[in-house]
C-alpha cells in the first residue's frame, strides 16, 4: 500500500505541472482507478492538495511542510538510505524502535524518526528534551562492514555531515565538540547517539540517533539547560522546514557514509578537525580513574581524543568527561 502511494507521488511529480491520467497511473501501478482515487484521498490527508480534472487527470498543486514518511520520501536525493521510513507522532525515543526493528531484520538505512520523543536520550543516558513538531529526532539503522572497534567512527562521521549541512543550509558557524555534540556559539544544538549489536569480530546492527533543536523557541528550552542549549531557529531569527532539512542530512549522510566505506577515516578526521571545536586550547579531563588539565590537540587515525599534556607527551582519550575551563590563576 505504502509503495503504491510512494510511486504515486513518483510519477506525479515527474509531470509537474502537467495532468496525469487515471487510466495511465492505473496502468503503472497495476490497480483499479477506483484505488488510485483512494490513494489520492489519502495522500490529501497528509497533506498533499490534488486537483483532479475531467478527461484530464490529476496533478499535485500544493507540497506538504509535514514530516511523513511520504512527504520525507518524495525528492529524497539518495540511493538506499531512507528507501524505507518509519514515523511515529510520538514515541519514547526512535533508539528504542530502530533496535527492534533492527533485530526484526530491517534493510540497510531504514530511517525511524518521531514528531516528539517523550524519553529521548542522549549519551551516558542523559535526558534530551525533545519538542513536539519543533526538531529533528531520527534514527538510522546500518549495517557497516567493518570491525565494531571502529563503530565510534561512525558518530565522528554524523558530526561531519551534520555541521556541513547546517553550515550550508543555515548559514551558521556550527562547531563539533568531541564526541557527539554540534555546538554554535559555544551551545547545543544537536547530539548523537551510536549504539550496536555484534558479536566479537562483527557488527550485525549499528543505530545512530540524531536529536536536532531546530524551531525551538528560547521559552521552551528547560531553565535548567538554557544557557547550555540552542537551536537553529534562535541562532538565525528564522523557522527551517523539518522535511528539507532531514532530507538534507539523509543526502549528505548517504554521501559521507559510502566515502567512508571507500576511503577509510582519513577524509572524516579532515573534515572532523575543520569543525573541531577549541582544538589548540586547554581541556579538563574527567576519567574514573583521575582527572587532570592537557592541550586538545586534534583527534588520532581512529578517532580517539588527542592531548597534549604538560609534560610533553601525547596521549590518546577514548571515553572521558570533556570540559574547558581556565585553571586557576590563568589570566
Amino acid at each position: 500500500m505504502e509503495s503504491n502511494r510512494n510511486k504515486l507521488i513518483e510519477l506525479l511529480s515527474a509531470s509537474r505541472d502537467k495532468y496525469v491520467s487515471g487510466q495511465f497511473l492505473s496502468e503503472k501501478l497495476d490497480i483499479s482507478r477506483s484505488a488510485i482515487w483512494k490513494h489520492m484521498r489519502e495522500l490529501e490527508k497528509d497533506g498533499y492538495k490534488i486537483e483532479g480534472v475531467s478527461r484530464k487527470g490529476y496533478r499535485i498543486i500544493k507540497f506538504p511542510d509535514k514530516v511523513s514518511e511520504n512527504t520525507l520520501q518524495w525528492g529524497l536525493q539518495t540511493q538506499w538510505l531512507g528507501k524505507k521510513i518509519i514515523h511515529r507522532e510520538a514515541i519514547s525515543t526512535t533508539q528504542q524502535l530502530a533496535h527492534k526493528t533492527a533485530q526484526e531484520g530491517t534493510n540497510n538505512g531504514t530511517v525511524i524518526i518521531a514528531d516528539e520523543q517523550t524519553e529521548g536520550k542522549g549519551r551516558m543516558n542523559r535526558h534530551w528534551h525533545s519538542s513536539k513538531g519543533k526538531g529533528v529526532w531520527m534514527s538510522l539503522i546500518l549495517k557497516p562492514d567493518i570491525p565494531p572497534n571502529l563503530a565510534p567512527q561512525l558518530t565522528l562521521l554524523t558530526a561531519t555531515v551534520l555541521a556541513e549541512v547546517f553550515s550550508s543550509y543555515t548559514n551558521t558557524n556550527p562547531k563539533i565538540k568531541w564526541p557527539n555534540d554540534i555546538l554554535i556559539e559555544d551551545r547545543k544544538t544537536a547530539g548523537i547517539l551510536t549504539e550496536m549489536q555484534a558479536e566479537q569480530d562483527q557488527i550485525q546492527y549499528v543505530v545512530i540517533g540524531m536529536g536536532i533543536n531546530v524551531n525551538t523557541a528560547a521559552e521552551e528550552i528547560p531553565d535548567d539547560i538554557r544557557n547550555k542549549a540552542t537551536s537553529l531557529r534562535m541562532e538565525t531569527g528564522e523557522n527551517w522546514n523539518l522535511k528539507d532539512l532531514i532530507q538534507r542530512i539523509l543526502a549528505a549522510f548517504e554521501t559521507g557514509y559510502e566515502t567512508y566505506m571507500t576511503d577509510g577515516f582519513p577524509p572524516v578526521k579532515q573534515k572532523w578537525e575543520h569543525y573541531g571545536y577549541k582544538i589548540g586550547e586547554r581541556l579538563f579531563i574527567k576519567t574514573l580513574r583521575k582527572e587532570w588539565y592537557a592541550t586538545f590537540i586534534g583527534i588520532g587515525e581512529d578517532g580517539a581524543l588527542l592531548i597534549q599534556n604538560d609534560d610533553g607527551g601525547v596521549e590518546k582519550i577514548y571515553s572521558a568527561e570533556i570540559e574547558w575551563f581556565k585553571e586557576k590563576g590563568d589570566v
